[in-house]
């Protein structure tokens, strides 16, 4: 069964949502840095920790993470500095 939707592989990175990481103070000038990008076909790309195994088994009722999908956690501050790059519709 086809699902209505699937991430394209193909897609490129088009433009930053929101702040760097580092000017809420999420990170240094390390590689590993929280960030939320759109992409160029209107996705959005969240990049975060992989928490699936220790947040997984705690998911709400009818939540489910498929086996191709990950968990992903990212600060809060950072979506909240998206907020205003995110279209309403």
């Amino acid at each position: 069964m086809d699902r209505p939707w699937e991430a394209d592989p193909t897609t490129t990175f088009k433009r930053r949502r929101g702040k760097p990481p580092q000017e809420p103070g999420n990170t240094t000038d390390n590689p590993d840095r929280p960030d939320i990008w759109e992409l160029e076909n209107g996705d959005i790309a969240v990049i975060g920790r992989d928490l699936t195994e220790s947040l997984g088994g705690k998911l709400p009722t009818g939540v489910s993470v498929g086996s191709d999908e990950r968990l992903v956690v990212t600060p809060r501050n950072m979506l909240v500095a998206a907020k205003p790059d995110i279209p309403s519709v």
